[in-house]
């Protein structure tokens, strides 16, 4: 992946760096670290803003400053501010993350785009199919996993398999674990019985991540297990007013904590026994990583991407099964302390092996699209 003696630079373009894509921004910049490649990132909305620049491990930041509105339709201004950019570097190739992104690359730049896509139904409009028609010469789409890149497919089925392929979102391991404090501070900062068996889950109060069904699954594993079970939720949304009418209803109101929104939650995912994500559509779930590399029991819907994020280091339940759900709760809290030890070594293993930087660096290099580029 060197050339001596030859600086190479990389394109890398984000719609903004709110919510997790940021640290998307780091991950595909660290794909780099030990290559003659240089990265420069340009955000399209956002201020500038020094500290995301320090975060983005790139060798350059640029903040177009766009709101989302002067991005919206053909976004022509946006499109000759990017093509004056490319112009002024030697750039190999682009990366692009989401659609906008991505079709303002392709308008700008005569360079190879590899169109990142982290969620389901980027392709199910007709306009988006026939824009990837026109640049498919020079488009590459990568999904953040299988079951994003089997969507993508399904929606451009005469596309060949090797020009849609998938790697997985993935995290720092030293950094995330070095962030997250032990277990006793943890509940002490959330206010946590420090005896107490805790069920965490961490998301929007939304339908889709349907936490109806862990409410209902809890419920129904109660009388099973001990006094000091209690279930944890972090976030806000629009739902928070019916999930807590929920929880009244079913009688667990009194074991049911709805802590809101919790800046930089990750840092007290070991305050959790078990980490449960009842996601119906989780187009990848970072979160997943994090509550893993806490060393959380892990439950997860079989819904969307999750499963590959967990795989055999954890308990998989069919999507809204209430059922189902109670019994790997319960499965989590009579596990032995062998099986415990266990599923935390299968989880550090996987983590490592499948969605760390190093891993993602291999697997980068090794597609297809790349093989020009080495």
């Amino acid at each position: 992946m060197s050339v001596a003696g030859k600086q190479r630079h990389v394109l890398q373009v984000c719609h903004g760096y709110d919510g997790p894509f940021l640290d998307c921004a780091r991950q595909y910049a660290a794909l780099f670290d030990g290559t003659d490649y240089q990265v420069t990132t340009v955000f399209l909305t956002g201020k500038a803003d020094p500290q995301v620049a320090e975060q983005c491990h790139s060798a350059e930041v640029i903040f177009m400053g766009y709101s989302s509105a002067d991005i919206r339709g053909l976004k022509l201004k946006a499109i000759r501010e990017l093509r004056q950019i490319a112009t002024n570097h030697d750039f190999s190739f682009c990366i692009a993350h989401r659609s906008k992104p991505t079709y303002i690359a392709c308008l700008a730049t005569n360079l190879m785009v590899i169109g990142v896509h982290h969620a389901f139904g980027d392709f199910q409009r007709l306009g988006r199919r026939l824009f990837a028609r026109v640049f498919r010469k020079r488009l590459y789409l990568l999904a953040v996993s299988d079951a994003v890149r089997n969507d993508i497919r399904r929606c451009l089925p005469d596309w060949p398999v090797e020009r849609v392929q998938t790697l997985h979102n993935r995290i720092n391991v030293a950094a995330v674990c070095g962030d997250q404090i032990e277990r006793s501070e943890a509940r002490t900062t959330l206010s946590l019985d420090q005896n107490a068996w805790v069920v965490g889950n961490v998301g929007r109060l939304h339908p889709d991540k349907d936490q109806a069904t862990l409410l209902k699954g809890f419920a129904r594993a109660l009388p099973d297990l001990p006094p000091e079970a209690i279930l944890v939720i972090l976030g806000t949304g629009r739902l928070e007013a019916r999930l807590k009418s929920l929880s009244q209803t079913l009688g667990i109101a009194d074991r049911v904590l709805f802590k809101g929104q919790v800046p930089n939650a990750r840092r007290y995912f070991k305050a959790f026994d078990v980490f449960a994500l009842t996601s119906d559509h989780e187009p990848f779930g970072m979160v997943l990583l994090e509550a893993m590399a806490a060393g959380n029991l892990m439950i997860c819907s079989d819904c969307g991407g999750g499963p590959e994020v967990v795989g055999s280091a954890g308990y998989l339940f069919p999507l809204g099964d209430e059922i189902a759900l109670s019994e790997v709760l319960l499965q989590s809290y009579n596990a032995s302390e062998d099986q415990i030890s266990r599923l935390a070594q299968q989880t550090r293993e996987r983590i490592v092996a499948l969605f760390s930087d190093a891993s993602a660096q291999q697997k980068f290099w090794a597609l297809p699209m790349m093989a020009n580029y080495k």
